[in-house]
């Protein structure tokens, strides 16, 4: 794949309050690079061509080979795209014999609206966007639909080079591979996800801060029942220690990918992601995997088996008591009066 040169600059990147460490960057074929990933641990493979058949995909090539289907388009006036389930409210609904909106609470508004559009239609806005408009960001799954000429290359993805890592790592099925096209100064907030992930950087650069999942308590999780479950509550922008003191022991790791660039984002490993300016959209490719057998389990555990013990406790109390709201008094209760 060819790099593009980047026009941006290390200077102009946003600072942050919390000190960060550079991400490891090594050829695809470097031994290391295994290494890490058993120890589920971040790292910038180079060298990999794994979506080298997408290099050309930029919006002029997409217009033409996306065909003609409705795509999914998130649209904000803020530039934080903060992911909102809102089949979490329906089981809050459902569960506690209350309809959500009734509580009155803003926590559970959208912050972004979700919308339908055509590639065309969306191409045509990101072209003509000025500072200050709406801003949108295309996230979409790929499948046969996704047209003719992207169907091609996605065929001729190498998809014989990840089966391997695939397959050495223990990793179960790939769940699906969801393309994000953002609009510069866009940003993805801190979360994290419970499956592999090989992020695939194609058109632009986007920085990404990840943070191990032992730093759980410093980024202060929404509930598991929550739409912004698996988010952070913290605004890593503009941290309110008064709410989240915490977060003064944050310490981060990141990279800039920029096209060919793949970024292995480790099970439950939080991340946030920005589109650098002052490039006007950036386009990326996520290989989601779902996590393996666990097999034995050594002693002491890892922090990502914590975090997973934690939701899998979490979503047992919240079932149990009919109520989501009454799992944080319970859990309070409990450790107070005991430890």
């Amino acid at each position: 794949m060819t790099t593009e040169k980047p026009n941006w600059n290390q200077h102009d990147l946003r600072k942050y309050d919390f000190p960060l460490d550079d991400i490891p960057r090594l050829n695809c074929m470097d031994p290391q690079v295994d290494e890490l990933i058993r120890l589920k641990k971040p790292v910038v493979l180079t060298g990999s061509n794994l979506v080298g058949a997408a290099s050309k995909w930029n919006l002029d090539y997409l217009e033409e080979n996306m065909g003609n289907g409705d795509f999914t388009i998130f649209v904000s006036d803020r530039n934080q795209f903060k992911f909102f389930d809102e089949k979490k409210l329906a089981e809050i609904a459902s569960v506690t014999g209350a309809h959500v909106k009734d509580r009155s609470k803003k926590e559970y508004e959208r912050p972004a609206k979700s919308t339908t559009m055509k590639i065309r239609e969306f191409a045509r806005r990101v072209k003509e966007w000025k500072d200050g408009d709406e801003r949108m960001y295309l996230q979409q799954a790929l499948n046969s639909t996704s047209g003719a000429g992207v169907v091609q290359d996605f065929i001729r993805f190498r998809w014989d080079w990840v089966t391997v890592k695939q397959k050495l790592h223990n990793w179960g099925k790939l769940t699906y591979n969801l393309l994000l096209i953002g609009l510069e100064g866009n940003v993805t907030p801190c979360h994290y996800d419970e499956q592999e992930n090989l992020f695939a950087q194609i058109h632009g650069h986007k920085r990404c801060i990840l943070f191990p999942p032992e730093q759980f308590e410093c980024l202060y999780p929404h509930p598991v029942w929550h739409p912004h479950d698996r988010q952070s509550q913290v605004d890593l922008t503009d941290i309110d220690y008064s709410r989240f003191p915490k977060a003064q022991n944050l310490h981060g790791v990141e990279t800039v990918v920029g096209p060919g660039d793949v970024l292995y984002i480790p099970i439950y490993w939080w991340h946030h992601i920005e589109s650098v300016k002052p490039e006007k959209y950036s386009v990326s490719l996520n290989f989601w995997y779902k996590a393996g057998p666990v097999g034995q389990v050594e002693y002491p555990i890892k922090g990502y088996q914590k975090v997973a013990i934690m939701r899998n406790v979490e979503k047992m109390l919240a079932e149990a008591m009919q109520d989501p709201e009454e799992v944080g008094t319970l859990l309070r209760t409990m450790v107070n009066g005991r430890f």
